[in-house]
């Protein structure tokens, strides 16, 4: 970087290190940019202030008469609302057709993932590819029916296991089709508890095929179509299931098959995993495919040899965002970090190599690498970058870890050209992560009894007050991860039982809240108790943002443990993004709440120029799905929306009292379903 830069770097406002992160290693790495006079997110954040009409949500760009910009009206005038864009467009229309578009764009985004993941699934199906295979059967034949795939066959009168190859091809088959089929519904729509598919029915809300859903959001949010925001909202709804009951469950699915199923593990978590004498390597985005190939070679001989041979003590590799969580979840490969730790991971002056493939990777990591001697690679065709001094090197899973080993031996190579200074923050943290849907059952129940009836059983006894799900991404419009981990304390002091996917995620690994030893700490009583005999944090890592839908699974398996209801709007539940910043949020949070799950977001929502709308969302929808929307910025007033929810819940269910505990027989097990 040229003098004459650095000179116009340092003459911005900059941001102050410790308003901008809780976290230290975050803290060194801002100050440590600013010294080198190279710019960063947060620093950005302090110069590029958000629209003021677009933060309200009354922008229209959807043609070229606009943008209109339609400001709230001045306060004390009374009267209707007369404001309007050129072609008529109200507040709420213009407003519905901006959120339906972040719906369909989210939704886009990982159900586009989980249909590169299928088709990764049938090469390995039709044995087109030797670099993956089937890890886990149980997996395979567990979600067969639930596609329609026979897992047995009639033989001579007796029936008998069909062949596993021809249950996964037909699996691969019939997986790909819902994204492009041209009739009936989505085929995990049943795995919902009868009542609330029951209720989707009602509605006409069934999604036909993942991309028509996305199809048909696009179409009725251009100029002259969709003008009732009731209406738009009813697509949005039909549109996210199609995202959470489909193009995400089904990645989360398959990518289980495939690299097989979580189970709890130990590892860390933070920039203080990168070490100086290593090559460190950071894979970043969001689709594992590749990064499972990366995680084989660096952890082969002939690579870590090939390491040595260069003058290092090994190959550390880190990942960021939700490959990070990928390939932590079933690998124990730490993260380094999340979203906006992305640039500082290079500013550590030891980052040999970042690859990157899909969603959330900041186009300025082109200019930080530039910096240094930080190769960045992109693997993805649909998604490069126009700088000179990117690499691309397109990934193809059919000759998967030969291409995996040219991007390790690259980064290898490129270990001896370091420049500048290496400054890796001491900070890490200790995590056990790795929980899924089957792996929680085990822990409440063991290898024969598993189930979730003891969660359910302490939820009725009070031990547990509810359930939330806190998710989401990091957003330099606030302070670093601050959202997150005082939402998440001021929770399990209230003995709420915290499950956490991405970004949110890394955050509680960061900041010590995902190991046992937390819950004695942190944790009210009565949840500190259960999980010192259940041996569980009380904050459980389930995976990256596309694994929201093990939540889902979660929520429906206390339903079928019985005695909280018999659908997801009875349970003690409520999710939160404490964070948000990406289309993908409102996407996830809409199938929440549209599955009947109170959802509370932090920041802001864009919503706040169409009143009427925003109070359709917050109210409105309850009486139709059982769930709502809902914003509260402060972390605290936050956690006590969604614990008053919660509390609100139990009353309606008859346990807003502790009750004494009593050993139950079969019998009365079997009345908790009444």
């Amino acid at each position: 970087m040229s003098e004459k830069t650095i000179k116009a770097v340092k003459a911005k406002k900059l941001a102050d290190p410790e308003l901008a992160s809780i976290d230290p290693a975050t803290q060194e790495m801002i100050r440590r940019a600013q010294q080198l006079g190279i710019e960063t997110v947060f620093d950005r954040a302090e110069t590029l202030k958000p629209c003021p009409i677009g933060i309200q949500g009354t922008c229209c760009k959807v043609c070229a008469m606009g943008p209109c910009r339609l400001p709230l009206p001045i306060k004390g005038i009374e009267g209707e609302d007369t404001r309007k864009g050129l072609c008529g467009a109200t507040p709420n229309t213009i407003a519905a057709r901006n959120f339906s578009r972040m719906v369909a764009a989210g939704t886009a985004a990982h159900s586009d993932h989980g249909r590169s993941v299928a088709e990764v699934f049938l090469s390995v199906a039709r044995k087109e590819t030797q670099d993956y295979k089937i890890k886990d059967v149980a997996k395979l034949l567990q979600i067969a029916p639930c596609l329609g795939v026979a897992t047995k066959v009639v033989v001579d009168g007796e029936e008998v296991g069909r062949d596993l190859d021809e249950i996964a091809l037909e699996v691969a088959e019939k997986a790909l089709n819902e994204w492009g089929k041209t009739g009936g519904e989505l085929l995990y729509l049943k795995r919902a508890p009868a009542p609330l598919y029951e209720k989707w029915k009602k509605q006409g809300v069934l999604p036909r095929s993942i991309d028509r859903e996305v199809v048909e959001i696009m179409h009725r949010s251009t100029m002259g179509v969709d003008q009732d925001y009731k209406n738009i909202v009813k697509q949005c709804t039909r549109t996210s299931l199609a995202d959470g009951w489909g193009g995400a469950m089904l990645a989360t699915d398959l990518q289980d098959v495939m690299f097989g199923s979580p189970s709890p593990l130990e590892s860390e978590a933070n920039l203080g995993i990168m070490k100086e004498d290593h090559v460190n390597i950071i894979v970043h985005g969001h689709e594992p495919v590749l990064s499972e190939m990366i995680v084989a070679a660096a952890q082969s001989k002939e690579m870590i040899d090939y390491a040595k041979s260069k003058g290092a003590n090994g190959i550390q590799l880190g990942g960021m965002c939700c490959t990070a969580n990928e390939i932590l979840q079933r690998h124990g490969v730490p993260p380094a970090g999340a979203i906006l730790q992305q640039e500082l991971a290079i500013i550590t002056g030891a980052c040999e190599a970042m690859v990157v493939d899909i969603q959330c990777v900041f186009q300025n990591l082109a200019n930080v690498a530039k910096c240094f001697h930080t190769k960045l690679i992109t693997t993805h065709p649909i998604a490069r970058m126009e700088q000179e001094n990117v690499i691309h090197i397109e990934f193809d899973e059919h000759h998967a870890l030969e291409d995996a080993k040219k991007i390790v031996r690259l980064a290898i190579d490129n270990f001896q050209n370091r420049e500048k200074e290496v400054m890796i923050p001491r900070h890490k943290a200790t995590q056990i992560a790795g929980f899924g849907v089957e792996s929680i059952q085990y822990h409440l129940g063991g290898t024969f009894r598993g189930s979730y009836y003891t969660l359910n059983d302490n939820i009725i006894n009070g031990r547990i007050r509810g359930v939330a799900g806190v998710v989401g991404c990091n957003n330099a419009r606030t302070r670093h991860n601050e959202g997150h981990i005082t939402l998440i304390k001021e929770l399990i002091k209230n003995d709420v039982l915290v499950l956490t996917t991405g970004c949110s995620a890394i955050a509680c690994g960061m900041h010590g809240l995902l190991t046992p030893e937390t819950a004695p700490v942190y944790c009210g009583p009565g949840l500190a108790e259960v999980c010192e005999t259940v041996g569980i944090p009380p904050v459980l890592h389930l995976g990256s943002c596309v694994d929201n839908s093990r939540i889902l699974l979660a929520a429906t398996e206390m339903v079928k443990a019985g005695g909280l209801g018999k659908d997801l709007c009875d349970l003690p539940v409520a999710g939160s993004a404490p964070e948000w910043m990406h289309e993908k949020a409102i996407a996830i949070g809409h199938y929440f709440v549209s599955s009947g799950v109170y959802t509370v977001f932090g920041y802001h929502m864009p919503l706040e120029g169409a009143p009427e709308f925003k109070d359709y969302l917050y109210k409105g929808l309850e009486g139709i799905y059982g769930g709502m929307w809902d914003c509260e910025p402060d972390p605290i007033r936050h956690a006590h929306k969604m614990i008053a929810h919660i509390d609100k819940k139990r009353k309606e269910l008859g346990i807003d009292k502790a009750r004494d505990r009593v050993l139950m027989d079969m019998a009365d097990r079997q009345a908790l379903e009444i």
